[in-house]
């Protein structure tokens, strides 16, 4: 690994050049800043919208009664114990 001050040639993994004591491990070549960190949360969140609503009308497409939001007492009896079904 050559440090990018003075050319010295220096083991693969030293932290620091043995002619001029620079730091030669490599640093990142891109660092995220605060836009892209917007654009990216702004997307995940359309995503879980559009998700949110796509799965309601999907789950409103359900045939009955599965659609329902109240059960009837004649498919649950179980739950109404007093009430029981004329036959």
């Amino acid at each position: 690994m050559k440090c990018p001050s003075c050319g010295q040639e220096n083991k693969t993994g030293t932290r620091l050049c043995k002619k001029c004591g620079r730091d030669v491990t490599l640093a990142p070549s891109w660092f995220p800043g605060w836009k892209w960190h917007l654009k990216t949360l702004a997307v995940i969140y359309a995503a879980l919208v559009v998700v949110f609503f796509a799965a309601h009308w999907l789950l409103r497409k359900l045939p009955p009664p599965y659609n329902m939001r109240t059960i009837p007492a004649e498919l649950t009896p179980w739950l109404y114990p007093h009430k029981t079904p004329a036959p």
